[in-house]
C-alpha cells in the first residue's frame, strides 16, 4: 500500500528499540524520538516519493547514530523510536495538532490527509504508548533502585532552513530545569570552534512533548541535544559527536557539585502556554 489508504494497516511491529544499559553505568537514559524514517507494513510510503522520507521531515537525520553511540560509551540505557515521525509524533502530546502532520515543510502527507479517529488511536496504541511507557518503565526502574534517572534526548536540525544557512553546530533546549542544560551548554561552549545554540533554534518550552511528560512533570534532569545533520550525516561524524557528549556528560557526573544537584527530584514548573 503506497498511497493514502491505510485501512487494515493496524497490526504492526511496536514502535520502541530498548537497550539496556550496564548495572553500573550512571542512572542516564538515552531517548530519540525520531530515531528512523521507516514506515510498517501496510503505510507504504504514506504516498509520499521515497526521497521525501529521506529529507528531515521523514526523522533526524544521524540523530539514532549518535544516541546509540552515547548510549554505548556510558553504558546507559536508550529508547529509539522505530517508525517515521509522519506516523506519529512520539516527541508530541496526545492534544498536539502535530501529532500526525498532513503536511511537512511543503509536502503534503496523502496517507495523513484523511486519517479519522479509529486510525488515530491505531496509530495512537502501537507507537506513541508503548514509547512513553518504554520511557516510563525505564525511569521507574532507576527510582526503585533510589536513582535519579538523567534524561538526554538526542535530536538534529537542518543545516538551512527557508533558504538561510544555521551558524549553530549544536544546541540544547531546556524549559526551566537548568541542572543539565547549562552544564551541557557550558561543556560544548569551551570548544572555541563550536556555535552552540541556547533554546534556538528551537524552544524546549513546548507542554506535552517527551520530555515535559517524563522530565518536567516528574522533576527529573532532562534536555534535548539537538546537533545540526550535516555534521552526523555519516558514521564517523556521529561517532565524534556521541564521544563528544559522552566527555562532557562523563565530566559533569563526576564533579561532585553536579552529582548534587543531578541526584535530586525538583520541581522548577514548565511553560503551559503556546509557543
Amino acid at each position: 500500500m503506497s498511497g493514502g489508504d491505510t485501512s487494515g494497516a493496524a497490526n504492526f511491529e511496536p514502535a520502541v528499540d530498548v537497550i539496556s544499559g550496564r548495572a553500573s553505568a550512571p542512572p542516564v537514559i538515552i531517548l530519540c524520538d525520531h530515531a528512523s524514517n521507516a514506515l510498517p507494513a501496510g503505510y507504504g510510503t504514506l504516498g509520499l516519493p521515497e526521497a521525501e522520507l529521506d529529507r528531515h521531515i521523514g526523522y533526524d537525520i544521524g540523530a539514532a547514530g549518535v544516541a546509540r553511540g552515547l548510549a554505548a560509551l556510558l553504558g546507559t540505557a536508550a529508547v529509539l523510536s522505530r517508525w517515521s515521525r509522519l506516523l506519529i509524533d512520539l516527541n508530541r502530546g496526545l492534544d498536539d495538532p502535530t501529532l500526525i502532520m498532513r503536511l511537512s515543510d511543503g509536502a503534503v502527507i496523502p496517507g495523513n490527509r484523511h486519517v479519522d479517529i479509529a486510525e488515530r488511536e491505531r496509530r495512537i496504541d502501537a507507537c506513541w504508548r508503548p514509547y512513553h511507557a518504554a520511557v516510563a518503565g525505564l525511569i521507574d526502574a532507576e527510582l526503585v533502585q533510589g536513582r535519579t534517572p538523567i534524561l538526554v534526548s538526542i535530536h538534529s536540525f537542518t543545516n538551512i532552513w527557508r533558504g538561510a544557512a544555521r551558524p549553530w553546530h549544536a544546541a540544547i533546549l531546556w524549559d526551566r530545569d537548568p541542572r543539565l542544560a547549562l552544564p551541557l551548554i557550558a561543556g560544548l561552549r569551551a570548544d572555541a570552534s563550536l556555535i552552540v545554540g541556547d533554546n534556538e533554534p528551537y524552544s524546549g518550552k513546548l507542554r506535552g512533548d517527551t520530555l515535559w511528560q517524563h522530565g518536567t512533570s516528574r522533576g527529573l534532569p532532562h534536555a534535548i541535544v539537538e546537533i545540526r545533520q550535516d555534521l552526523i550525516a555519516d558514521p564517523p561524524g556521529q561517532d565524534a559527536w556521541a564521544a563528544r557528549l559522552a566527555c562532557i556528560i562523563t565530566a559533569m557526573l563526576a564533579d561532585p557539585e553536579h552529582q548534587e544537584a543531578l541526584a535530586r527530584i525538583e520541581m522548577f514548573g514548565s511553560h503551559t502556554g503556546p509557543l
